[in-house]
C-alpha cells in the first residue's frame, strides 16, 4: 500500500525520494505511531516533506489517498458514496424565501449599526443559558438572529460552525485557518508573466560573476591576443515590489488565479516581498498563515522598512462589510483600534506608485459597496486580473 502512496505523492509533484520512503517504513516498523491515520499523517509529513511550502500540497494528496479511512465505518462509507456530501449538508440548513430575507433586511435596517449589534451580543452572552435553533433572538443556528451560524442575516456575527454561504457576517468568532498561496504552481498560461514584464527596469548590480563576452573580446584584442577575461554583474530587473495578498473567506473562490499571479510575480521580480492580510489591512500583516497568530509583522514596520521607490500591489476581492474599512472594531476577526481606511491611506501615502488587483469580474464591482469604497480610496487604481487589467496596472506602476 505504501508503494502506491509513494507514487501517488510523486504524481502530485511532491519531491519524495526512495530514501525518505524507507525512513518512513523504518519508523513504522519501530512502532513510532499507533494504528491511527491521524498519527500516520504527522509521521509521513515529518519524514517525507522537507519544505513547509509543500505542506498544503501534501495535505491535499494525503486527503485524496486516505479519504474516509479514519472516521467512517464501511457501512457509513457506502452510504456516503451514494449521497452527495453537499446535498446532505443542505438538508441541515434552513432555506429562506426571498420574502423572508426581505423582511429580515427591513428589520435590520431599523437597528443601530455595529455598536448596537455588539452591545446586544454582550447582553445575550450574559442571559442565554441553553442552545437555540431556528429563532430570531438568541445565539443559535439556522435562524434569523444576528448571532450564530447556518441561518440568514444581512450583517450578523457568525459564532462557530461553517458559513451558510451567504457571506454577510461582519464578524466571525472562531479559530480560522488559512493556507499559504503556492508560489511553485505550474501556470496554465504564460500570459500573466508576459503582462508583468511591462514592469521592468534593468540594471547590473552586485558581484561581477557573469562573463562579459564583448568586453573579453575587446580586452583580448588589445592585449595582443592573450586571453583577458572580463566579468560583469548579472543583469536583472531592479524594480522592487511589495505584494500584499488577501487570504481566506471570499478569496477562497480565487485561489487558483491568485496562485498563478503569485507564482508569476516570484519568477519575474527579483526584489519581491510579500505579506498576507484578511479582507483589509490593519495594524499587522503576516508571512505564514500557519503561524499568523504568533508571527506577525507590524504595518508600521512595513512603512519604516521599505522606501517609497517600492511598488505597492494589493491583491484581493475587496469584498467585506463596510464596517471593516471605515470603523474601529469593524474587523471580522478582532478588535482593531483604528479603522482599516486609515492604514490603507498610510500605505498609499508611503508608496505613491500603487495598484489593487481584484480577481472578481469587473462587472460586479458596482454592486458591492466595499469594492466601490476601496476603489475610491485607491484613486480608481483598481484593476481586474485579466490580460487587459494587468497591462493597465503595470503601466500605472511605471509612471
Amino acid at each position: 500500500m505504501l508503494v502506491d502512496f509513494l507514487f501517488h505523492l510523486r504524481r502530485a509533484k511532491l519531491p519524495v525520494s526512495l530514501h525518505e520512503h524507507l525512513r518512513l517504513l523504518e519508523a513504522l516498523k519501530e512502532g513510532v505511531v499507533g494504528p491511527s491515520v491521524d498519527e500516520f499523517y504527522w509521521l509521513a509529513r515529518m519524514t517525507l516533506i522537507k519544505d513547509e511550502r509543500l505542506f498544503d500540497r501534501f495535505d491535499k494528496a494525503f486527503g485524496v489517498y486516505f479519504h474516509g479511512v479514519s472516521s467512517l465505518t464501511d457501512a457509513i462509507g457506502a452510504l456516503g458514496a451514494e449521497l452527495p456530501q453537499d446535498w446532505l449538508k443542505r438538508l441541515l440548513q434552513r432555506e429562506f424565501t426571498p420574502e423572508e430575507k426581505a423582511a429580515i433586511d427591513a428589520a435590520f435596517a431599523e437597528g443601530g449599526g455595529l455598536d448596537a449589534l455588539m452591545e446586544r451580543l454582550k447582553q445575550l452572552l450574559d442571559e442565554q443559558k441553553e442552545r437555540h435553533e431556528g429563532g430570531s433572538k438568541w445565539i443559535g443556528t439556522n435562524g434569523s438572529s444576528p448571532f450564530g451560524n447556518g441561518g440568514y442575516h444581512p450583517q450578523g456575527v457568525r459564532i462557530g460552525g461553517p458559513s451558510a454561504g451567504n457571506r454577510t457576517a461582519i464578524k466571525v468568532w472562531e479559530q480560522r485557518a488559512y493556507r499559504d498561496y503556492d508560489d511553485t504552481v505550474e501556470l496554465g498560461t504564460r500570459n500573466i508573466k508576459i503582462a508583468l514584464r511591462r514592469l521592468r527596469r534593468f540594471a547590473r548590480e552586485g558581484a561581477a560573476d557573469e562573463l562579459d563576452m564583448d568586453g573579453t573580446i575587446g580586452a583580448t584584442a588589445r592585449n595582443a591576443g592573450w586571453l583577458d577575461l572580463r566579468l560583469r554583474p548579472e543583469r536583472h530587473n531592479s524594480v522592487k515590489v511589495l505584494l500584499l495578498m488577501d487570504v481566506g473567506g471570499t478569496m477562497d473562490d480565487h485561489i487558483r488565479r491568485t496562485e498563478e499571479l503569485f507564482s508569476a510575480a516570484r519568477s519575474e521580480f527579483r526584489n519581491l516581498e510579500f505579506f498576507y492580510f484578511h479582507n483589509c489591512v490593519y495594524d499587522h500583516v503576516w508571512k505564514n498563515n500557519r503561524r499568523r497568530a504568533t508571527e506577525r509583522t507590524s504595518t508600521w514596520d512595513l512603512i519604516r522598512k521599505f522606501n517609497p521607490d517600492w511598488r505597492l500591489v494589493f491583491v484581493g476581492d475587496a469584498t467585506m462589510s463596510p464596517y471593516e474599512i471605515m470603523q474601529p472594531g469593524g474587523s471580522v476577526e478582532y478588535h482593531n483600534e483604528e479603522a482599516g481606511a486609515e492604514w490603507i491611506q498610510r500605505l498609499l501615502d508611503r508608496f505613491p506608485r500603487n495598484a489593487w488587483l481584484n480577481p472578481e469580474p469587473e462587472g460586479v464591482w458596482a454592486y458591492r459597496q466595499s469594492v466601490a469604497m476601496m476603489r475610491q480610496m485607491m484613486g480608481d487604481r483598481m484593476y481586474p486580473v485579466t490580460m487587459a487589467g494587468l497591462d493597465r496596472a503595470m503601466r500605472a506602476l511605471m509612471r
